[in-house]
């Protein structure tokens, strides 16, 4: 085992290229592994959110080509039915696959990219997700590290100069940003330290982790939101400074993803942001445990040695800072770009590549669910529970990441705005009255298997974690108090929906 690594192994990012390509073809696997089996339901011609219905809907908003760069997606060739859903998904993990194999990684990598943003497109709200965009941002700055081919088994070429440049860059805007809206969104929880206090419980998805750090003194919650934003607004910066900083600093924010991803259920993003970190290291880093790595070899990058090259790897690594940077600086001041900026930006804006970021800007103090229900009589009600989200107060909350249930996680959106503003919520009622197989297989279990019910009503409720002495006493993880009603209650009349008086 190499215990000093020589200063060439610390100067250089050939093995740390590999590990990295190799760890962003894995979230592919998961992100597209997750996403296959909702498909249907999500986006199917009889789902929650057809995509037919959007295609259809732009075709004739948008009759040219220029519909292909708005909404740039394969299913314009491929048709939306359930096949062609599910082989692009399938296409894009057998891509993400391919990657970590180190197979045509160049073309595996555009690959994944171009499947996964063809089911973003169509997606709706159920792929609006900051980490949906992450991602594709995250394969868009890594092209410049892939090599073209297949290369000798243990080979690490040499990554063009300047390439990891771009993955460390969006992870410092990733992480900067995540700090900056939250003290600009004027949001008391924050400017007093206090959001940490309803965190636990107020996110999407918290799993029995979130219940015991919840109960935590205030102080250690106060003292946790001054060091997250620590890291998030001031460590960033030393990513670019000398060897030991930008180490330290690695480590402060891959910690800290570590601790969300232990207290709660965000999908792939955490293990996503940590893939962007390893961009930071160096391979001095990964020789402390490795032994017998091969040496790096040239450049597999065709244009390294000529000045085209050099020149096309510094425009691509401009034109990428000042899109970002302004997309950052439009969400901080909700001013638009000058004109010329704003024209790129728009002409981009349909691949959802060059995007912003800051989650929890504003901290929600509040639980709010809402639990659908059925009834054979309209006097006895039977509550449909989906598979993660808060229930039966006696459930223990569950670990469900890298996997992402999106109507699960839709739901928690929905309760922070009106049922008009959610149509996809009456489709997936419409679907429990109808008894489509889709439908009833986004729950845990169907209450009505013998016939479906003929009348839904879905319920407000404020959910709040218990405390230890409710929990000894009840061995409930939750507390709940009805709200009222959220969306009217629904039924069919002559196969029509309509709402009941």
């Amino acid at each position: 085992m190499e215990l000093v690594p020589s200063s060439d192994a610390r100067s250089s990012v050939a093995r740390v290229r590999g590990l990295y390509l190799r760890a962003l073809g894995l979230i592919f696997v998961l992100a597209f592994a997750s996403l296959l089996p909702q498909l249907v339901a999500l986006l199917g011609p009889r789902g929650l959110s057809p995509a037919t219905e959007l295609l259809d809907s732009v075709r004739q908003v948008l009759p040219g080509p220029e519909r292909y760069v708005r909404l740039p997606t394969l299913l314009w060739w491929l048709g939306a039915g359930e096949g062609a859903l599910r082989g692009v998904g399938l296409a894009g993990l057998v891509c993400g696959a391919l990657l970590v194999a180190n197979v045509a990684p160049r073309l595996a990598l555009v690959g994944a990219w171009v499947c996964y943003l063809s089911l973003a497109s169509v997606g709706d709200v159920f792929l609006s997700y900051q980490w949906d965009v992450l991602l594709l941002e995250a394969a868009l700055v890594s092209l410049p590290l892939t090599p073209g081919h297949l290369l000798p088994r243990g080979a690490s070429p040499s990554p063009p100069l300047g390439a990891i440049f771009l993955p460390r860059l969006l992870l410092f805007r990733l992480m900067l940003m995540s700090g900056v809206v939250k003290l600009v969104s004027g949001d008391p929880t924050w400017r007093d330290f206090t959001a940490l206090q309803y965190h636990y419980w107020t996110q999407p998805l918290p799993n029995p982790i979130a219940w015991f750090v919840h109960l935590l003194p205030p102080v250690l919650h106060r003292a946790s939101v001054g060091a997250m934003l620590v890291i998030e607004l001031v460590v960033p910066f030393f990513i670019f400074g000398p060897r030991r900083l930008r180490l330290g600093a690695v480590g402060l924010l891959a910690a800290l993803q570590l601790g969300i991803l232990l207290t709660g259920n965000y999908g792939f993003f955490n293990l996503l942001t940590l893939v962007l970190c390893l961009s930071v290291l160096d391979d001095g880093v990964l020789a402390r445990w490795r032994t017998g790595a091969p040496p790096p070899v040239a450049s597999d990058w065709p244009l390294r040695r000529s000045g085209w090259g050099a020149v096309a790897l510094v425009l691509f690594i401009g034109a990428y800072a000042v899109l970002g940077f302004s997309r950052d600086l439009q969400r901080l001041t909700r001013q638009p770009p000058p004109g010329v900026l704003e024209t790129v930006e728009d002409a981009i804006e349909g691949f959802r590549s060059i995007n912003t970021y800051g989650l929890f800007a504003v901290m929600t103090t509040e639980r709010r669910e809402i639990v659908l229900e059925g009834s054979a009589d309209g006097q006895t009600w039977k509550e449909y529970l989906l598979p993660y989200r808060p229930g039966r107060v006696d459930e223990v909350p569950r670990f469900v990441a890298p996997h992402q249930p999106r109507l699960d996680w839709q739901m928690w959106f929905a309760s922070l705005s009106s049922c008009r503003n959610n149509p996809w919520l009456i489709r997936l009622q419409e679907g429990v009255l109808r008894g489509e197989p889709h439908a009833r297989r986004l729950f845990t279990e169907d209450p009505f298997p013998e016939a479906p019910p003929r009348y839904v009503r879905t319920r407000f409720f404020d959910y709040r974690f218990t405390d230890w002495d409710t929990r000894r006493a009840t061995g409930d993880w939750w507390t709940r108090q009805e709200l009222g009603p959220y969306c009217p209650p629904l039924t069919l009349e002559n196969g029509q929906l309509r709402a009941v008086p």
